[in-house]
């Protein structure tokens, strides 16, 4: 088996836990929402939300769609600006599976190049890792991926972050608890592998690998093995 040159993965549900991103990260954006949109009403994330919504109250857009978990991109950026200031205070640390920092940094050490794609904003991501309960695990990737590259679930979206990483898609390998972004990732060429964790009520794929956490990944894909 020849192993994958890169890894790249999803964040809720993967790296992440689903509780934390909608019990926490969600409740504290949605909670100061309007004071930050009342302060930062002439921010060009505000006239990209108008422009989606025109004639709309932009803090109902935003809360509306917040309801709905739209994955649209001026909604993500503003959440992410506002987990910057949680994260900068303090108030908010990062959380990630026990497994994670482990692979990555064994996967890291061993020469992978390691990616993420969220819909989550670029910005969010890094935070997010970057004051993680495992410190700032930042350093370890090669590079981030948000919905300005395209929907998750679309395979051209996979396609545009191989060009971008300069990577082969066979040489990649997605890690995602959600199935169709997968189908679309393996419809791009690359291998993928669906993450299935405890307690998230994920149901386990009949059409990718399937493993409970990056520890089983590993023997799957010929990486270096996390103890």
């Amino acid at each position: 088996m020849i192993p994958p040159a890169a890894v790249l993965m999803d964040i809720e549900g993967t790296t992440t836990p689903i509780a934390f991103v909608h019990d926490v990260l969600f409740p504290y954006a949605r909670k100061r929402l309007p004071g930050w949109c009342k302060t930062n009403c002439t921010a060009p994330v505000i006239d990209a939300v108008a422009a989606l919504a025109p004639g709309q109250d932009v803090v109902q857009t935003l809360l509306g769609w917040m309801d709905r978990d739209e994955k649209i991109t001026p909604l993500k950026t503003i959440q992410g600006m506002i987990w910057a200031e949680g994260y900068a205070s303090g108030e908010i640390k990062g959380n990630i599976y026990p497994d994670i920092a482990p692979a990555l940094r064994r996967w890291s050490k061993a020469g992978l190049r390691l990616f993420v794609y969220s819909s989550g904003s670029v910005d969010a991501q890094k935070l997010l890792f970057g004051h993680s309960t495992e410190g700032d695990l930042t350093p370890l990737f090669q590079g981030f991926f948000d919905t300005f590259v395209g929907p998750k679930r679309a395979a051209k979206s996979y396609t545009d972050i191989c060009r971008g990483a300069n990577i082969s898609a066979h040489e990649f390998l997605f890690l995602s608890d959600v199935e169709a972004e997968l189908d679309a990732a393996a419809a791009s060429g690359l291998r993928t592998c669906q993450l299935v964790r405890p307690h998230d009520n994920t149901i386990a794929s009949t059409r990718h690998a399937v493993a409970a956490n990056f520890a089983e990944v590993a023997p799957q894909f010929g990486l270096p093995r996390v103890s």
